[in-house]
Order: structure tokens, then C-alpha cells, then sequence
């Protein structure tokens, strides 16, 4: 009874939610994509020519606002989810933090890139404390990925939820960055504790 409840309050609110029905109208694949469109106004992240790896890109949106964006650039995606094709997009099936994932990667670009992205974050569990430091973790992994990745004037954006392991991260991207930038879209939830992290500048 609990369960059917709570869905039916979470279709309620995407009935509501002005993003998602402005994706529908857009043709994205989710409202996740208006957060990048928010963060790339503000921090001009996505430009013509560049290379740029989306981490964890399922169902793609993010994908599809770069692929439309850039033009003779080079984009990946990669999420354990298989997704639907995008045009001028290479899709991996598998796990970023995997060897053999990672080689695929840079087997493709075969030279540093200039944008990672990640919106990712781990299955919700209820319990705040606890998916704070589960997504923390992926954030830490992806930019250490990114460290390994990008060019000088590389660009990493991830989401990051409040919490434990906040200050760790902020920290870790300093001592990695030159530009570290903490950011909140309009698009997010407004009870979702998750903001995005921007850095810029290898050291």
C-alpha cells in the first residue's frame, strides 16, 4: 500500500514538473538535460570542436543537448545501461571505473579530451546520510577519471549531494583544479539535496 502510494506521488509530481514537460516538447529524453543547459549559460562549458565524455549518460539527455551543440567534435557516452543511439554520439555498455572500460575510452579519442561530464548517482536509498556518501564516491571516481583524461584546459562537471563527504570532494578538486565552482541549477528539485560541481584548469 506504502509503495503504491509513493509512485503515485511521484507520477503526480512529473505530471506537475514544468521540465519534464518541457523535455516531452523539446524532445530530450529527460528534464535532467535543462541542469547542463543551466550550467553551460552560466560556465560556457560545451563549444564547437571539442571532445567531450558523458559518464553514466543514461537515458542520454545530456548526450543529445552536446551532440546537437557541438559540431566537428568527438562525444562518448558510457552507462551500464544500454541507451538509443544519438547521432554523431559512440555509445560503451559498462562500468567507467572498470580498466577495460576506460581503454575503450581513451582508445577512442587516442588524445586527452576537453569536457567530462557526470550526472550520476547511485540508486536512492531514503536514507540521506547514506546517499550523500554513495554518490560522493562516484564523484570522487569520476574525477579522478577526469584527472587521468583531460587536457590542461579540461573542464569536469559532476553532481554532488550535500553531505559527509562534501568537503572531501571540494578539497579533492582543488588540489586536482585551478577553478573549482559549486553550482545549483533552477532545474533541480527544489527538495533534492544535489548540486553540480564545476572545475576547470588542471595543476
Amino acid at each position: 500500500m506504502k509503495k503504491n502510494k509513493i509512485s503515485k506521488n511521484w507520477i503526480n509530481k512529473q505530471r506537475r514538473d514544468i521540465y519534464v514537460r518541457q523535455s516531452k516538447v523539446d524532445g530530450y529524453r529527460s528534464r535532467a538535460v535543462y541542469k547542463l543547459i543551466e550550467i553551460d549559460q552560466k560556465f560556457k562549458i560545451i563549444k564547437n570542436g571539442i571532445s567531450l565524455i558523458d559518464l553514466g549518460a543514461a537515458p542520454g539527455s545530456w548526450s543529445q543537448y552536446a551532440s546537437k551543440s557541438i559540431k566537428n567534435g568527438k562525444i562518448l557516452s558510457i552507462d551500464l545501461k544500454k541507451i538509443d543511439p544519438i547521432g554523431k554520439v559512440e555509445f560503451v555498455e559498462g562500468d567507467f571505473t572498470n580498466n577495460s572500460s576506460q581503454q575503450n575510452i581513451k582508445n577512442y579519442f587516442k588524445s586527452k579530451v576537453d569536457v567530462v561530464l557526470s550526472d550520476m548517482a547511485e540508486n536512492t536509498t531514503g536514507i540521506k546520510s547514506v546517499d550523500s556518501t554513495s554518490t560522493g564516491e562516484l564523484c570522487k571516481e569520476a574525477m579522478f577519471f577526469a584527472k587521468d583524461v583531460l587536457s590542461k584546459n579540461g573542464t569536469f562537471v559532476s553532481k554532488i549531494f550535500m553531505g559527509s563527504s562534501f568537503n572531501e570532494i571540494i578539497l579533492n578538486s582543488k588540489s586536482i583544479f585551478k577553478e573549482t565552482k559549486v553550482f545549483k541549477p533552477k532545474s533541480s528539485r527544489k527538495d533534492s539535496k544535489e548540486s553540480f560541481i564545476i572545475c576547470k584548469y588542471l595543476r
